[in-house]
């Protein structure tokens, strides 16, 4: 009866959500919000906010920014988001000044549910600031990041829909290669290098070639200054689009651009060479990237050289399973066995399975706390770890390990259970009428 109660409150919900999905109405008098913010004021709107269910779904938002895990990019993940549950996940991971950050989500079904993707950055306050969001169309997310730090990524699906979703975050550079060679191999001296017997730190980097070889505008922009130096002798500088800094391209044989110059990416500035006080030395491209307050690394700006996430090779099959530990295992912080570990959880221990990172399982211990699991350490739970008679203090059935839990039904004194895993002081059984709960210990 319980659980007819229970699909009929879905039914009813799924059923108000279609009805005001697609009306307009007060929502419209609001400011330009993200997809997400829309659909919260859409539920506010609808009294929904007001339900057990639509509350814990706006809950939900603002405890996944407090509790991200940590990842290090690249990044892949396969998930589930169950209907049943109000779930989201959120991913912590650090960025540097000058990448881009590429944020790609497939899901399945494609089409008839929304996936919400919002990309943040973590201030000094810890207060997150929304950058970029997954538009309607399912569009990735492209971003420069222009202050390196922490960063989230906060996933979360509509109410009552079931998905099996892919995340894939990777970085690579905002800008184009500044010389036709377009290779990371023909960068021989790097930012902070000693200079004139370490009296100075290298603010740039040297990326070597061929004599005369083209150099390239690496972003669309305005030639602000061609003009010729003691240190890098003939010069060009280009100020790109829309951004706050000053591209500085050092000892060039011969300058083509001219000041005032708009560009577009790949047009020719200048010819390699070795001018200024590059003349003893092989002929290179000396290139910096300047802001108001001094000189920034540029080669996360220009670096060509991209990873790719590992592929996943934890079973798919496991998704929103209930499984348990094979023996004394690590629980660690992100999905690498050189990552912190969380904890060491017994043998037996019940997880359920969130998403699958290349051999690592994201697993939900049930006191909530998520942490990464090796795949080969866990095993189903359909074979039994001992059969159990029930003891005068273990007949009541909770639905979660605490006593504090609601109670599922009463067992009797005496009958026979199956104890499927364990956490803490509890054991996850089930009874000769396959009802799963936990009893205590």
């Amino acid at each position: 009866m319980q659980k007819r109660d229970h699909l009929f409150k879905l039914c009813s919900l799924l059923c108000i959500l279609s009805l005001f999905a697609c009306k307009a109405g007060t929502v419209n008098l609001f400011k330009a919000a993200s997809p997400h913010e829309a659909y919260q004021r859409k539920l506010i709107s609808a009294g929904l906010d007001k339900t057990a269910m639509g509350s814990a779904w706006i809950q939900s938002a603002e405890i996944g920014l407090q509790k991200p895990v940590s990842i290090t990019i690249p990044f892949k993940e396969t998930g589930y988001f169950a209907a049943e549950k109000v779930p989201v996940a959120t991913y912590r991971f650090n960025a540097v000044k000058g990448q881009k950050i590429n944020i790609s989500l497939s899901q399945k079904p494609s089409k008839g549910t929304m996936v919400y993707v919002d990309f943040w950055l973590l201030a000094n306050t810890n207060t997150p600031k929304l950058l970029a969001s997954r538009d309607t169309l399912g569009n990735n997310i492209q971003f420069d990041i222009d202050e390196s730090g922490d960063y989230l990524v906060r996933l979360q699906p509509e109410l009552l829909q079931s998905v099996e979703y892919t995340l894939e975050i990777t970085t690579g550079p905002s800008l184009a290669f500044p010389t036709s060679s377009k290779s990371s191999s023909s960068i021989k001296s790097y930012w902070g290098d000693g200079r004139d017997d370490n009296a100075r730190k290298h603010e740039g980097v040297d990326i070597f070639g061929r004599f005369r070889s083209l150099v390239l505008a690496i972003a669309e922009g305005t030639v602000t200054r061609v003009n010729e130096n003691n240190l890098g002798g003939k010069v060009v500088w280009l100020r790109p689009k829309g951004k706050n800094y000053t591209l500085y391209y050092a000892h060039l044989d011969e300058q083509i651009a001219i000041e005032g110059q708009e560009v577009k990416i790949g047009d020719t500035l200048g010819l390699m060479g070795n001018t200024g006080n590059a003349k003893t030395t092989p002929t290179h491209l000396h290139f910096g990237i300047y802001e108001f307050s001094g000189a920034v690394n540029p080669l996360p700006f220009i670096n060509p050289v991209s990873k790719t996430p590992a592929a996943i090779s934890a079973s798919l099959t496991n998704l929103n399973k209930t499984l348990r530990t094979v023996s004394v295992v690590k629980l660690y912080a992100n999905a690498s066995a050189q990552a912190n570990v969380i904890s060491s959880l017994p043998t037996g221990t019940i997880v359920n399975i969130n998403a699958a990172s290349s051999n690592f399982y994201k697993s939900e211990l049930p006191d909530g706390r998520v942490g990464f699991i090796k795949n080969a350490d866990l095993s189903q739970t359909t074979k039994p770890l001992k059969q159990l008679k029930i003891k005068a203090n273990q007949t009541t059935l909770y639905n979660r390990p605490d006593s504090l839990a609601p109670k599922k039904l009463n067992l009797r004194e005496g009958e026979t259970v199956s104890v499927l895993g364990t956490f803490g002081n509890y054991q996850l059984i089930n009874n000769e009428n396959m009802e799963i709960g936990w009893i205590t210990k």
